[in-house]
């Protein structure tokens, strides 16, 4: 008699038919199930991509960047801060992360004409020191076997670029930084970056030195020529004209030229401001063509006797005794030094309801080879 209570299982052909259909049905579940998982996860991960992708420069956020941004600059959550910064300057403040830092870096070389040209160092320390060589060392020919006898010693000069701390205090509301969709990291770096251009623009071509770059419209001048002019004051060809650039602009534009050396004319460019642009663009030579050359390409900058032209809002105008051009090779002429990083404040109680973002970073600068910029001087000789 049989057990009620036992299953039959058959050993049949056919039993192992329907045991194969009923484990294939099961794995055809299983496989829909792990596809619906994928494509939630996928639509999770999209979802937090196009949350996290509002970086108009390219790139990613950061961890770092992200915690800054979300818990600091946001919601002032300072506690945030102490496993992301290297700590906080005397006045307060903290170190940006990297991220941020690079695209006030990026946008600040666009924004300021001279930064673009010029030599920057980066720096960990205030104290930046250069020595250059001013020449002075000896060679000569000898054979294999002769006796090689000493050369003079070479003299060197020392550049400690004066620096000071450059800030900018942008705005912004409570209910601006409360509002998940604004872009406050673009719209920070492009606020810092314009105040620090603008500032550094106008010191980097007229500085003082006291507490700020020393421009190099500031560094001493004379008419002497390389071979006879003291280390670290700039040659200047004169108008031929009290007032204005002259008769024969044309013939003093290639004299300027041709008095740098080769080795700067390699790089070199032309520094001046619109209204002077406007002048010299209606210059001609003997034979009536104009000097000035358009860019025939999207992109490239204009060209004058076949050197680019960079337009500085901080070079003067044309008038009696000022030095409304420069022309030189500013990577060897001109060094610009900035201690890395940019340093933070958040500030919600000066200027209520506004939040106040106090940046600063210190930056330097000073001529470094006097013999890379020539400069035009309104005057008759």
């Amino acid at each position: 008699m049989e057990n009620p209570e036992t299953p039959f299982v058959g050993t049949g052909p056919l039993d192992a038919s329907f045991d194969l259909l009923a484990r294939q049905e099961a794995a055809d579940q299983a496989l829909t199930a792990l596809r619906s998982d994928i494509a939630e996860v996928k639509s999770r991960l999209d979802r937090q991509h196009r949350a996290d992708s509002r970086l108009p420069l390219g790139g990613s956020t950061s961890p770092q960047s992200s915690s800054f941004t979300e818990n600091y600059l946001r919601r002032g959550q300072e506690a945030e801060l102490k496993s992301l910064t290297i700590g906080a300057p005397a006045d307060g403040g903290y170190a940006v992360p990297t991220q941020l830092d690079a695209r006030i870096a990026e946008r600040l070389t666009a924004i300021s004409p001279i930064r673009a040209i010029a030599q920057v160092v980066q720096t960990s320390t205030a104290d930046y020191r250069k020595l250059i060589s001013l020449g002075g060392t000896v060679s000569g020919w000898v054979s294999e076997s002769a006796a090689r006898n000493a050369t003079a010693t070479p003299s060197f000069a020392e550049i400690v670029p004066p620096s000071g701390d450059l800030y900018a205090n942008p705005s912004a509301s409570q209910q601006m930084l409360d509002d998940a969709a604004f872009d406050l990291e673009s719209w920070l770096a492009q606020e810092i970056a314009t105040e620090f251009g603008r500032a550094e623009g106008a010191a980097f071509v007229s500085g003082t030195g006291t507490n700020q770059p020393s421009g190099f419209l500031s560094t001493p001048i004379a008419s002497t020529a390389d071979a006879t002019r003291a280390f670290g004051t700039l040659q200047y060809l004169a108008s031929g004209d009290a007032a204005t650039l002259g008769t024969a602009a044309d013939g003093l534009l290639i004299d300027v030229v041709m008095t740098l050396k080769a080795g700067h004319r390699q790089g070199a460019v032309w520094v001046m401001n619109a209204k002077t642009l406007s002048a010299v663009r209606k210059l001609k030579d003997a034979d009536g063509a104009f000097l000035w050359q358009g860019s025939l390409i999207d992109g490239q900058p204009d060209r004058l006797l076949g050197y680019p032209v960079v337009e500085a809002a901080d070079m003067p105008d044309v008038a009696a005794g000022a030095t409304p051009i420069a022309f030189g090779n500013f990577q060897n002429g001109y060094i610009i030094t900035e201690r890395f990083g940019t340093r933070l404040l958040r500030d919600p109680y000066s200027n209520k309801p506004f939040v106040n973002f106090y940046a600063t970073r210190r930056i330097g600068g000073q001529v470094l080879d006097s013999e890379a910029i020539k400069l035009v001087k309104i005057a008759a000789s």
